[in-house]
């Protein structure tokens, strides 16, 4: 999406009006340091002392919350609290973040404030504590809330229906009457994301995750299982001709699939490198999408943005957070995105140019002119720098660890090895310098070097290229001395590929996330440099020039 465009869509989501009825939950973070804990004298037990506590809004609050931190003009609640201290700290941060509280009704009787409590240890969330699973909403608080929702409706620009807890407000009768309201209004748009009773709100375009939608399609899923593409899609068809309104089904880092009148299409998932907390970002997304088809744009506009949205969020940890326009703006500009993944995470899926080990990803749709061809570097064509993971690997490793790196018990030694190991697989081909600000956020995750003694991502990147080079040099000598030769340090048929290809009149380029002029000194050490007519790109020390992006946008 290009710039004018979202900053185009951010500026009209600023003046639309959404009313949010749902089960306003609230999302208590009590963190333990057991370092203060002391027998009680009343039960001889040991007391979790709590040294912080965090509360944020959850469910149709969390909803609410992220559309006002994306500045959206006038944002309406409608729910249901207990007479309760967690009720009054639930309006009392709604108020604070421009939400508008008229219409949160207190039910003195049979009614607790939803509240998830998580209590943690360290990083570790213990047994969750939670309120309100015993709610029983009357007739007449329903009639209330009917009441106005009808009024708000006939107002707002998009009315969301959220359904998160079945002890909430979403008694049968509360159901029946919701759906009275939105026959009252054909031309208005309600979006309904409920977790029990979808199929229920006739007349409302739907948001859910794959794995509800595969269970309202007769598929037996259990909530953590693998819901395939093919199931996703055949689900979005089978609900879009259900209920005849617009689907939204998220895929988590899978992206999502949209289907309306012109059928189904894919929003490709987000690359996120950091470390991440997906709770919540359902929420999110819905705010983002909803926000969009209010200011009158499209469904895939609208879940490009409710990703950006939710994208921004799962890297807020320990609490359930929001995105700003400009952190959405940020993200946005410059997004990355998984493709394939179900192709890249089974191999048996795989299909081969016949007789070969040529893996075929995609067809080419029409006859094929080839004008421009774009090479990464390490791996693809050179090995000279084979191992570099090896190199990498025991680097964080002593970065995150710090002094402890020697003396750490093998519980904290295996964890951030593991954390290493998967940040290093998740991050292969992208700047090595972006890796690096990767592994400042390692390094303050385990908490094992103070921030004063951390380097910045530039120092760590040259103690790992000091490393490398050491390697990579000892191999040029070789290549220089004729005792290895280009075989030796090249994929397989690699370089006749290229000869072909330029000798066919194609354009090379190379483009790689190791640095420029170590990529053009490779490059020329291997004899192919030529080929590229001087268009050889990489990293320049700054990562918002991405070297194979910058080839791309320049050919198109």
């Amino acid at each position: 999406m290009k710039k004018e465009q979202l900053k185009k869509i951010l500026e009209d989501i600023s003046s639309v009006k959404i009313a949010v009825l749902g089960d306003f939950c609230l999302d208590a973070y009590w963190f333990i340091d057991e370092s203060k804990s002391e027998i009680s004298i009343e039960t001889g037990q040991l007391t979790r002392p709590i040294r912080q506590q965090k509360y944020s809004l959850g469910g149709a609050g969390n909803v609410t919350n992220n559309l006002a931190a994306m500045g959206v003009r006038d944002v309406r609640a409608i729910g249901v609290i207990g007479p309760d201290p967690f009720g009054n700290e639930m309006v009392n941060i709604m108020s604070k973040t421009g939400i508008n509280t008229r219409n949160i009704l207190v039910q003195a009787d049979q009614w607790s404030t939803h509240v998830y409590t998580k209590p943690y240890i360290a990083d570790q969330e213990q047994n969750r504590i939670d309120f309100g699973n015993f709610n029983h909403l009357s007739n007449e608080t329903a009639d209330r809330l009917i009441e106005i929702l009808e009024h708000e409706a006939a107002e707002v620009d998009v009315t969301i229906i959220n359904q998160q807890v079945v002890s909430g407000i979403h008694t049968e009768y509360l159901r029946r009457r919701i759906v009275e309201v939105i026959q009252k209004f054909p031309d208005k748009i309600f979006i309904v994301d409920s977790r029990n009773f979808s199929d229920v709100y006739t007349g409302a375009y739907r948001k859910m995750n794959d794995n509800e939608a595969a269970k309202l399609c007769g598929l037996k899923k259990d909530p953590h299982d693998l819901v395939l593409y093919s199931e996703a899609l055949d689900a979005a068809r089978m609900l879009y001709k259900r209920y005849r309104k617009p689907v939204f089904i998220t895929r988590g880092s899978r992206g999502s699939l949209i289907a309306d009148e012109s059928g189904v299409s894919e929003v490709f998932g987000l690359m996120i490198i950091s470390k991440i907390d997906s709770v919540g970002a359902g929420d999110s997304f819905l705010a983002g999408s909803a926000s969009a088809l209010a200011a009158g744009y499209p469904m895939n506009v609208a879940a490009e943005i409710g990703s950006f949205v939710a994208g921004v969020t799962i890297q807020k940890l320990f609490q359930t957070g929001t995105a700003s326009p400009d952190e959405i703006l940020h993200l946005g500009l410059d997004p990355d995105y998984i493709y394939s993944p179900e192709l890249a995470e089974d191999i048996r899926q795989a299909n081969y140019l016949p007789d070969t080990e040529i893996e075929i990803v995609s067809k080419w749709k029409g006859q094929l002119q080839l004008k421009h061809a774009i090479f990464d570097h390490d791996g693809t064509i050179s090995t000279l720098r084979e191992g570099w993971e090896l190199i990498m690997g025991p680097m964080m490793m002593k970065a995150v660890l710090g002094d402890k790196y020697k003396d750490a018990d093998e519980a904290l030694y295996q964890k951030v090895q593991t954390r290493v190991n998967e940040f290093i697989d998740r991050t292969t081909g992208i700047q090595t310098l972006v890796q690096m600000k990767g592994l400042l956020d390692l390094i303050r995750e385990f908490g094992c070097v103070p921030e004063a003694q951390m380097l910045d991502e530039f120092g760590y990147k040259q103690i790992y290229n000091e490393e490398l080079l050491k390697m990579v040099k000892e191999r040029e000598k070789k290549l220089s001395r004729g005792e290895l030769s280009q075989d030796d340090f090249s994929l397989k048929n690699a370089i006749p590929f290229l000869h072909k290809l330029y000798d066919a009149g194609i354009k090379l380029y190379l483009a790689s996330g190791t640095d420029e002029e170590d990529v053009k000194n490779e490059a020329r050490i291997m004899g192919y440099d030529h080929l590229f007519e001087g268009r050889i790109y990489g990293a320049v020390g700054d990562v918002t020039k991405e070297a194979k992006k910058m080839v791309l946008d320049r050919i198109l």
